[in-house]
């Protein structure tokens, strides 16, 4: 159970992510949290996160296709790479989300999503995030608000593969569909229960 507590410079990316003009205050982090349709519909919902990518990494296989992480042979996770203005969105606010949107405690597990493919895991770009991220999680396993030690790793990003085209954007797609009904509704429910719409915090 949850409970609460209190690099680039001015180009144009339009591979993994729309195109969209990037300037100093842009960064990314990538989060693995179970499913990435999941981690994607929530961090679409964050004020100052500009475009949200689902894919693959943390793992050996080159160029894995979904069918292949989904078999848990892979070492890859299902990950959200998130791009936000850092001028509008603290990277502690956007940790704090993605600590309190899923079970950090769950072992290679979220919900009835069971394989090493949906593990609880922070991607950092830079050493700041890295550095950043291991004291959040100290600071929330010594305050003991779960019952169990959190097991989110946390890791440099190395290879990074984007998912297939069909997989961006899914929940608001799918939305009809069972798992988006019965699965990402609930978290997003939640999710805006929290933190409220749209709603902007930085440090």
């Amino acid at each position: 159970m949850l409970l609460p507590f209190c690099f680039f410079g001015n180009y144009t990316v339009g591979s993994i992510f729309t195109t969209i003009k990037l300037t100093n205050d842009m960064d990314t982090i990538v989060f693995g949290a179970g499913c990435f349709w999941c981690v994607e519909a929530i961090f679409q919902q964050v004020e100052g996160v500009v475009e949200v990518g689902p894919g693959y990494c943390g793992g050996s296989t080159l160029n894995p296709t979904y069918e292949e992480v989904c078999a848990g042979t892979t070492g890859h996770v299902e990950v959200a790479r998130v791009l936000f203005d850092s001028s509008i969105v603290s990277f502690t606010h956007l940790l704090e989300v993605f600590w309190r949107t899923h079970d950090p405690t769950t072992i290679n597990r979220q919900g009835n999503d069971v394989g090493t493919q949906y593990r609880s895991s922070i991607f950092c770009t830079n050493k700041k995030q890295f550095a950043t991220s291991l004291e959040y999680k100290k600071k929330l396993d010594d305050a003991d608000l779960w019952i169990k030690p959190i097991v989110t790793e946390v890791k440099m990003l190395g290879e990074y593969y984007p998912a297939e085209d069909y997989h961006y954007n899914y929940y608001n797609k799918n939305s009809n569909q069972s798992y988006c009904k019965y699965i990402i509704q609930p978290k997003l429910e939640k999710y805006n229960n929290v933190f409220g719409v749209k709603k902007t915090i930085n440090d």
